[in-house]
């Protein structure tokens, strides 16, 4: 259990910026929109993924990834309602979280993967949850919970959806970063757009217009384009002369 301290630190950081932003971020832009917009935005992370790599040298800007951005901002585009016929109309707090929210995903997957190709996942679940708590301890410390006088099954409600929703998601996730790289990790779990709009039209009554789903589509489609092999890069390795 004993870290050297700059790793403690990482840790520290990832469970405030990463679990504990990331979570936060998401549910007040849905207050604020609707699970549609939220899920999109915050799926556009795959997309800083990409920007952050060619920044930094790790990767290089092609055409194919062009194609996948311009995807990506017209889907999102249709998403938030830009081209639709009542107007465009948008909450802009609602639309920023749901971006930091998405900076936030992309950060804990790159810190992540980083810091579990040192250690055990459970290991930097529990300080990054524990540095979550701390955080939150501190801005809505528990006094302030008490005096909301919750009833017994909304406790009960909050201890399971704490649970299915941080703790068994998050350690699924994190055991797929000991695997995949963190783009790739992404482009697996872009599936869950896909089920939250849905389960938010069936369970919530949230209404789903042509022009969100073919956002929805396009932005599905951006996210996995990025991820395709390079196909400049692929001719250039199987032209290479053989001695």
């Amino acid at each position: 259990m004993k870290i050297p301290g700059a790793d403690l630190r990482r840790m520290f950081i990832l469970g405030v910026l990463g679990v504990a932003a990331s979570n936060f971020l998401y549910y007040f832009s849905i207050q604020r929109t609707n699970v549609a917009t939220a899920i999109i935005l915050q799926y556009t992370a795959p997309i800083w993924v990409l920007l952050y790599t060619i920044v930094r040298g790790i990767q290089k800007p092609s055409p194919q990834r062009i194609a996948a951005v311009v995807l990506a901002l017209a889907g999102i585009a249709l998403v938030i309602g830009v081209f639709g016929s009542r107007g465009f109309r948008l909450d802009l707090l609602g639309v920023f979280a749901a971006l930091l929210a998405a900076f936030s995903f992309a950060f804990y997957n790159i810190g992540g993967h980083s810091i579990l190709a040192r250690y055990d996942r459970w290991i930097v679940l529990m300080y990054a949850i524990c540095s979550a708590s701390l955080f939150w301890l501190v801005v809505n410390p528990p006094w302030k919970v008490v005096a909301a006088h919750y009833s017994g099954e909304q406790w009960l409600f909050l201890f399971v959806f704490s649970v299915i929703s941080v703790l068994v998601p998050f350690g699924l996730y994190f055991a797929g970063l000991e695997h995949l790289d963190p783009t790739k990790a992404i482009v697996v779990s872009c599936l869950e757009p896909v089920f939250s709009i849905a389960i938010a039209a069936v369970a919530l009554g949230e209404v789903v217009r042509w022009s969100q789903s073919t956002g929805i589509l396009l932005v599905l489609i951006a996210i996995v384009v990025v991820q395709l092999p390079d196909r400049s890069r692929a001719a250039d390795i199987q032209c290479e002369p053989i001695e």
